[in-house]
């Protein structure tokens, strides 16, 4: 049971019903090509990134599979090997070959994920260009995910993929839901400062959105909000 204080407070259906404004924000419905030339598997704390990254990859020819990430926010505190090299193992156990996968094990957040697999992809193929790409992340930071990559590698047609769950479905044991909501918060905010900083492409903010961000920030879920 949630113990309600100011630093942990509670999680009533109040605040998942602004939570839920902000998943449906973030989770953008796009379709994914039939064929790419790049599936990026962004790291994350979260192994059903990975699974959903090789089902992706068995389905969708691809000239590239990357898995990126080094240590991120959560990962820096319990994860023990780089995100992108326990991808790789993960998306190798459901079956995609080890070999096809390139990792990418230095970057620490979705910025340095695509500047560092651009990085890579022109020192394996520089004569080859990318035109379709597909990247893979968690379901409430698709819209970041491809604000990210359109602006720190343009002339690229990008798509932002995850696991088809619902917010209901989501938390897990391993992802617990307050993290979950506390992420979302965090998230919002980059959408704005994170293009005034000129790291994304802007995106628009509905009114409904930054009411239930602020309103989720006033109620005190603002572990990875920046001051």
């Amino acid at each position: 049971m949630d113990n309600p204080s100011a630093s942990h407070p509670a999680i009533d259906t109040h605040v998942r019903s602004l939570a839920k404004i902000l998943w449906a924000y973030h989770d953008l419905e796009q379709k994914i090509p039939d064929a790419v030339d790049l599936i990026l598997v962004a790291g994350s704390h979260d192994d059903r990134v990975a699974e959903y990254g090789a089902d992706l990859v068995l389905r969708i020819p691809a000239r590239f599979v990357v898995t990126s990430g080094g240590f991120g926010k959560i990962t820096a505190e319990t994860g023990r090997e780089p995100e992108a090299v326990r991808f790789r193992r993960i998306m190798s156990e459901y079956g995609v070959p080890s070999e096809r996968i390139l990792c990418e094990d230095q970057s620490s957040n979705m910025g340095e994920n695509i500047q560092f697999t651009h990085r890579l992809i022109d020192e394996r193929e520089p004569a080859a260009p990318v035109e379709r790409a597909v990247v893979v992340t968690k379901p409430y930071m698709k819209r970041r995910a491809l604000a990210t990559a359109l602006k720190q590698w343009p002339g690229i047609d990008w798509v932002s993929a995850a696991p088809e769950l619902t917010f209901e479905e989501y938390a897990s044991d391993d992802v617990p839901e307050r993290r979950m909501i506390e992420l979302m918060v965090g998230d919002t905010q980059r959408i704005e400062t994170y293009a005034a900083k000129g790291f994304q492409v802007p995106q628009e903010i509905p009114r409904e959105v930054a009411s239930a961000f602020r309103q989720l920030v006033d109620l005190g879920f603002t572990r990875f909000v920046e001051n």
